[in-house]
């Protein structure tokens, strides 16, 4: 082939290229799902770890698997990110179409592995829960053609700083998304009773001022150690959720 015959050839990969990638930006999602994980002061090393590991295993256990790919040709997105502080959330998982077996093992993969940075000493003691949904509202409005969106918060602690998260709710409402929750009661020297009443309260503040929209709900882990069981348990109440098509939406 001469020289202008290869340019022509590239030319048209390229073309053909650009129009899949074009098309599949346009493909319709049966959900999108932007999992936020709290990585503050209140999380350690170990803890962080059972978070990531923990999702990990959540998204690939089979009866969760088998829902996110019951219908790979209209499939579920996934994006996660860590917050702290207000203005501190970090892509662990960009947008990401799970069409199939091998894209969600290594999506998971990723997420398991992923190496926990630094947050900085003046933002690490916040909980910054709106300033986190804000973060997430603000990603997956853009993914427009999904049938349905979900954001999550996972969280061992209260709001403290950045803003109530009920300032949100007519923006939220506004996008048609869901927000739900997953509370992580730590442990407590003090006893197992304790730390049940602790992420009693905590659920109720979550239930009271964080979730929003129909349908939304909070998940408990009693302990970062239970954090894969909650996820699972939510991811399978989610992904069970109605999903409308874009045709009756």
């Amino acid at each position: 082939m001469d020289q202008h015959g290869k340019f022509r050839s590239l030319v048209a990969a390229a073309l053909i290229a650009g129009w899949a990638a074009g098309a599949a930006a346009q493909a319709p999602c049966r959900q999108a799902l932007a999992l936020g994980l709290d990585v503050s002061a209140s999380v350690d090393s170990r803890e962080y770890r059972l978070q990531l590991e923990g999702l990990a295993r959540a998204l690939t256990a089979p009866d969760v698997a088998a829902r996110i790919l019951e219908q790979p040709e209209v499939p579920v997105t996934l994006y996660v990110f860590e917050w702290s502080g207000p203005g501190v959330q970090r892509t662990v998982l960009d947008w990401t179409p799970v069409t199939g077996a091998p894209v969600l093992n290594a999506l998971a993969a990723q997420i398991a592995t992923h190496p926990r940075a630094a947050m900085g000493a003046s933002v690490d003691h916040s909980t910054a829960i709106a300033p986190a949904i804000a973060h997430a509202l603000g990603k997956i409005t853009g993914e427009t053609r999904c049938w349905k969106r979900t954001i999550d918060i996972s969280g061992d602690g209260k709001h403290n700083t950045g803003g109530p998260p009920e300032a949100l709710r007519a923006a939220l409402a506004d996008a048609a998304v869901v927000v739900n929750g997953l509370v992580v009661g730590v442990d407590s020297p003090r006893g197992g009773d304790i730390r049940q009443l602790e992420v009693g309260e905590l659920s109720a503040y979550y239930n009271a001022s964080v979730i929003y929209g129909p349908g939304a709900f909070v998940e408990t882990a009693l302990g970062f150690k239970d954090f894969e069981r909650a996820m699972r348990r939510k991811l399978l109440r989610e992904l069970e959720g109605p999903v409308f098509g874009a045709l009756s939406r």
